[in-house]
């Protein structure tokens, strides 16, 4: 049997029984995780941490539903943390319903700054995104959604979705072309 498959059975029978213990492991099990997803969701450390909990409190009160034959545990609890991210993201922000034009330029970013940059300043510039279009960045270019998927979850047509992109894709080209080797993240909020 594998190790993981154990661990998590044993833990969601003990959430399933409604045990604190079992619930505080669970929590700190996959906090960290699911925290670094929140924070790439959402703009502010207040929101992706009320994203996370919010998140938390939906799977101990449907734990009952999630059925091990169907799927692997930390999938099922990743998919309930993004969808309680889009789910505030929407309150955040107002998505433009009507139909985009597409825009697929070619983004060319000298290679040069992308060896000064670090992961958490990415981060950084993504979070400096509209709420809406930091959310459709990162369900497409990160998650791996496609403009469809995105449109269903998000309640937006796919040309609102292919403009999201679009527009990110431009305002991060502007944003690392204003970092410098010394001061990488000194951009203008956008």
């Amino acid at each position: 049997m594998d190790l993981f498959f154990n661990r998590d059975s044993k833990l969601i029978k003990g959430c399933k029984a409604n045990k604190r213990q079992a619930q505080e492991v669970l929590y700190k099990l996959y906090y960290e995780d699911m925290l670094r997803l929140c924070l790439r969701y959402l703009k502010s450390d207040e929101l992706a941490h009320e994203a996370l909990n919010m998140g938390f409190l939906k799977i101990f009160q449907n734990i009952n539903t999630f059925d091990q034959k169907k799927g692997e545990f930390g999938a099922w609890i990743r998919t309930i943390i993004v969808r309680s991210c889009i789910d505030l993201g929407r309150k955040e922000a107002r998505f433009n319903h009507s139909a985009i034009q597409d825009e697929t330029e070619e983004v060319y970013i000298e290679p040069t700054i992308l060896d000064k940059l670090f992961a958490e300043d990415l981060l950084q510039l993504i979070r400096l995104l509209p709420v809406a279009t930091q959310i459709v960045f990162s369900l497409s270019v990160i998650d791996g959604y496609s403009h469809q998927e995105i449109a269903q979850q998000l309640d937006i047509s796919e040309g609102t979705s292919r403009w999201h992109l679009s527009e990110a894709k431009k305002q991060l080209r502007t944003l690392l072309k204003d970092a410098t080797i010394d001061n990488p993240l000194k951009t203008k909020k956008i």
